[in-house]
């Protein structure tokens, strides 16, 4: 199945969270039990620059991908992934435009199974109030 495709806005110094649902061919919820999920925000395809990478290795304030929705109370059998930026981290971007992919992987190293669920492109609107809570 080809990845989703959705292109969306970070507002800089805002928090970012939303969920992504990956479903069958039936629209039937893919359980994602022992799945990890990352994905890399790039100025282009093949550009050795990255300007964020998450993943189901929460960092600072929770940024990365809740394989538990972004709620994170929903079982992994939901098949939500919750996407969430924290305002902290969103405010250190400084891009106009990029691209990203999301992927899902079962397994590890050589032998890990990689779907690439959802791509797009993003846009960054930045900021004018500037300083922190």
């Amino acid at each position: 199945m080809a990845a989703g495709k959705y292109s969306f806005t970070i507002e800089q110094g805002s928090t970012v969270d939303f969920e992504v649902v990956y479903k069958d061919s039936n629209s039937n919820p893919i359980d994602l039990t022992g799945y990890d999920a990352r994905m890399q925000i790039r100025p282009s395809i093949g550009s050795s620059t990255i300007h964020m990478t998450l993943s189901s290795s929460l960092g600072t304030c929770g940024t990365g991908l809740n394989m538990s929705g972004s709620s994170g109370t929903k079982p992994p059998s939901s098949g939500s992934i919750g996407v969430f930026i924290s305002a902290a981290s969103s405010s250190l971007l400084d891009f106009n435009e990029a691209l990203y992919d999301l992927e899902i992987a079962s397994g590890s190293g050589h032998c890990a199974v990689v779907t690439r669920i959802l791509e797009g492109r993003i846009k960054l609107s930045k900021n004018i109030t500037l300083g922190s809570y």
